[in-house]
């Protein structure tokens, strides 16, 4: 079940009424959120939820064992035991379904053996890459003492799948979210209508923005060896413009949705596309996933306290692992590989962390360096090999790199450039307070009005001709 589908618009307000009908009695309520979440989760494929199920019982059931080794006074190497075979199932799981059939064609094809007799071609579970790590958050910090463990499973089991952000993030952490589903929740209609103008703007982005940028992608991609420089120039931006519009569109989706049920999720973009150079762009990308690693990762390994040459190995790691977790591909790695190495100068001059402010007119040639540098990443990205994504620029740098670049209809690509248009013209507007529409809040009513009624009709008018699926479900 998608969130632009006509399954969704008839789930949600079904779920939204009984919900909050439920609202006096809290383990009835967040049981009717897992039941809801696993019916969202399993439009997919029922097998799907064995697996989720076992990941929540095997995260809640290791942070009360952890819990119980610290409090009956045994050795912290029995906290430590549970709290690593939580994490060797849980990564067990995912290596399998996600990454058994790449290491086999990678490696034993490498010594002449027929790789595909050892095979498993399992189906990947939607989003099993975002709740292993959601699930994986809440045994670490238990043993961190960062939260207590609960004892409550219902409770556990609602924080794991809470269907707004299951399948594509924002990756919560328990600190945030566990505690929401522990307490009553009250309906908040000045949330309520935050979240539906945040929807708004997440459908915009998703169905007007990235759906119709993927079909100019998927068309020169299709055949890009006999494309011009220009044409595959404005296919990378354009793909720019296709995963930012689907990803961070989803991420508003789910937040949205997830304040219409009195839950606060984490923000996951920050107008990426405005930063100054790549670290900045990291600190506003994904940031669910980014803060993930630093925390679990980066920091443990020494993050940037020990030199430079640390800093840099240990930004090497993140980055490395970072692209393996978005898919079974060595373009992943490759991706960030390149980011890591566009790390390394930052690094050294340490400009990694601050940021002075300056004219806007400065500004802008250091966001149009910072937006081409990534756009370069995501030619890595969206190739379906190291080969295409070396073929790919090597065509780009062609005498035709200057010509006319080739163009749909005109009915297609001039709503597709306005769209572009105000979709960045609102991000500009917005840029300080989260995203596009959020500088609403507290305008005049007709013109709220105003501007719900344009979008709504600019989704209708402009929307793609084709479903797209969302990008990130892949991961």
């Amino acid at each position: 079940m998608v969130f632009n589908s006509i399954q969704f618009a008839l789930f949600l307000p079904i779920v939204f009424i009984i919900y909050w009908l439920l609202r006096k009695n809290l383990k009835l309520q967040n049981l009717f959120v897992v039941l809801a979440s696993y019916v969202f989760y399993g439009w997919w494929d029922w097998r799907f939820l064995i697996l989720i199920a076992f990941t929540s019982f095997c995260s809640w059931g290791s942070g009360l064992l952890i819990k119980q080794s610290a409090i009956s006074n045994q050795s912290s190497v029995k906290s430590k035991s549970w709290l690593t075979a939580n994490i060797v199932i849980n990564l067990a799981i995912l290596g399998v379904f996600k990454y058994y059939d790449f290491f086999v064609t990678s490696f034993v094809g490498m010594f002449g053996v027929d790789a595909s007799r050892h095979l498993l071609n399992v189906i990947l579970p939607v989003g099993i890459s975002f709740y292993t790590f959601q699930a994986l958050s809440y045994s670490i910090d238990v043993y961190r003492g960062k939260i207590e463990p609960t004892k409550d499973s219902i409770a556990f089991f609602a924080y794991v799948a809470f269907f707004p952000q299951l399948v594509a993030g924002p990756i919560e952490r328990a600190t945030n979210l566990l505690p929401q589903f522990q307490k009553a929740r009250t309906f908040d209609y000045v949330e309520a209508v935050e979240g539906c103008r945040r929807i708004l703007w997440g459908l915009f982005k998703k169905m007007v923005i990235a759906d119709n940028c993927a079909i100019y992608v998927d068309s020169v991609w299709k055949d890009y060896t006999s494309q011009s420089g220009s044409t595959l120039v404005l296919a990378a931006i354009f793909f720019a413009f296709q995963i930012y519009g689907d990803f961070s569109g989803y991420s508003d989706i789910a937040i949205g949705t997830a304040k219409l049920f009195g839950i606060s999720l984490r923000d996951n973009f920050l107008t990426p596309y405005f930063s100054r150079n790549v670290a900045e762009f990291w600190k506003r990308w994904h940031i669910s996933l980014n803060t993930w690693f630093v925390d679990y990762v980066y920091i443990p390994l020494g993050g940037s306290r020990e030199g430079r040459w640390n800093t840099i190995r240990n930004t090497f790691v993140i980055f490395l692992l970072s692209g393996l977790w978005h898919g079974a591909n060595w373009t992943y790695v490759g991706w960030g590989a390149y980011h890591a190495l566009l790390f390394v100068p930052l690094i050294w001059l340490g400009a990694t962390k601050k940021y002075r402010d300056v004219a806007i007119w400065k500004q802008v040639p250091q966001m149009l360096l910072t937006f081409a540098l990534v756009v370069l990443g995501w030619i890595i990205f969206r190739a379906p090999s190291i080969a295409d994504a070396w073929q790919y620029v090597g065509a780009i740098c062609d005498k035709t790199l200057f010509s006319v670049p080739w163009l749909m209809t005109r009915d297609f690509y001039l709503p597709l450039f306005a769209g572009i248009a105000i979709m960045f013209i609102f991000e500009w507007i917005g840029r300080k307070k989260g995203y596009g529409l959020a500088w609403l809040r507290g305008k005049n009513k007709i013109l709220q009005v105003v501007v719900y009624y344009l979008f709504v009709v600019l989704i209708y008018m402009w929307q793609a001709t084709e479903e797209i699926q969302f990008i990130y479900f892949q991961f």
